[in-house]
């Protein structure tokens, strides 16, 4: 028997799905408005949705009221234009709900959710309880952002997870497990989606069903990532592969340590003002923008922008 939420997320949520990047000033406070001029840099390269609150986002800094002010201010930007997705990175059930709840009656698509990521391992079990609470006290359809290394759900959890809680309809894979996300296409109901997070290895995840994408590069470069998921889709794989390479090139630039930072100054340099990570995170070194540059220009030829110099 077909799911029809996970029916409804599949027919919203493919495609170019990018985490938005947190505005943090100098002393890592938030920019108020700085989250519009984003949100509509994103519409206009062709994502399908924006995720707020993701790694990316460095959504596991941010205070609940940060939380709030942050999902506002990106949802209000939207403005409807696309789908709107909350990410949660919490430690526990209680956290998880009452930051959604904390949101009113905004029109969320879908929650990105982390298995819990401190030192303790819920069991299966629990872990189905903590997804189905989020669900049932949120009545929000469910992603799982697989992606934590203490606390990695294998395949065969994910299909547990989603057969137990129809209101967890999807996931995205990430930490470079590309073979996760083959078995997912193969074994996966047709109506759940399938996202990944592998920034090396988007082209691959795309040819082998992957429904989109929710990665740094799709934050970066998000005219160029639609360009690739969309050559895939037309089974134009030359176009794909020259696309991939360039973008496995930026990525190999783009420090692991701090990317978010990164991320923020491959924005910037398509005309986004240059915000901050927030402590302890590490800014873009002098050395990061000279190989980021490198690497950026060959990407930005595909969207007709041309790379301008740091201010």
């Amino acid at each position: 028997m077909s799911n029809p939420i996970a029916q409804s997320v599949r027919q919203t949520l493919t495609g170019i799905l990018p985490p938005l990047s947190m505005p943090f000033d100098e002393k890592g406070n938030l920019v108020k408005g700085a989250l519009k001029a984003q949100v509509d840099f994103m519409i206009e390269s062709g994502v399908r949705a924006v995720v707020v609150g993701g790694s990316t986002g460095e959504g596991h800094t941010l205070s609940t009221s940060e939380f709030v002010e942050a999902m506002t201010e990106a949802y209000e930007a939207t403005a409807g234009r696309v789908p709107f997705v909350a990410g949660l990175i919490v430690q526990s059930t209680r956290e998880a709900i009452d930051r959604v709840k904390a949101l009113g009656d905004m029109k969320i698509a879908a929650l990105q959710v982390t298995p819990v990521h401190y030192l303790f391992k819920p069991g299966l079990e629990a872990t189905i309880e903590h997804f189905r609470a989020i669900y049932e006290e949120t009545k929000v359809p469910v992603l799982i952002y697989n992606v934590i290394p203490w606390n990695y759900l294998s395949v065969d959890d994910m299909l547990a997870i989603m057969e137990a809680v129809p209101g967890v309809v999807g996931m995205k894979q990430s930490s470079g497990d590309v073979k996760s996300v083959s078995d997912l296409v193969l074994r996966a109901k047709p109506e759940n989606v399938i996202l990944t997070g592998i920034d090396a290895l988007l082209y691959p995840s795309f040819a082998l069903g992957a429904h989109g994408a929710i990665s740094a590069l799709t934050c970066a470069v998000p005219g160029v990532t639609v360009k690739l998921y969309n050559a895939v889709q037309a089974k134009d794989y030359e176009t794909a592969r020259d696309i991939h390479f360039r973008l496995n090139a930026l990525w190999n630039a783009m420090r692991h340590d701090n990317l978010p930072a990164c991320v923020k100054y491959v924005q910037h340099r398509q005309g986004l003002p240059l915000f901050h990570p927030r402590a302890p995170m590490e800014r873009v070194s002098e050395a990061q923008k000279q190989q980021i540059d490198a690497a950026l220009g060959p990407v930005l030829e595909l969207v007709d922008v041309r790379a301008r110099s740091a201010a």
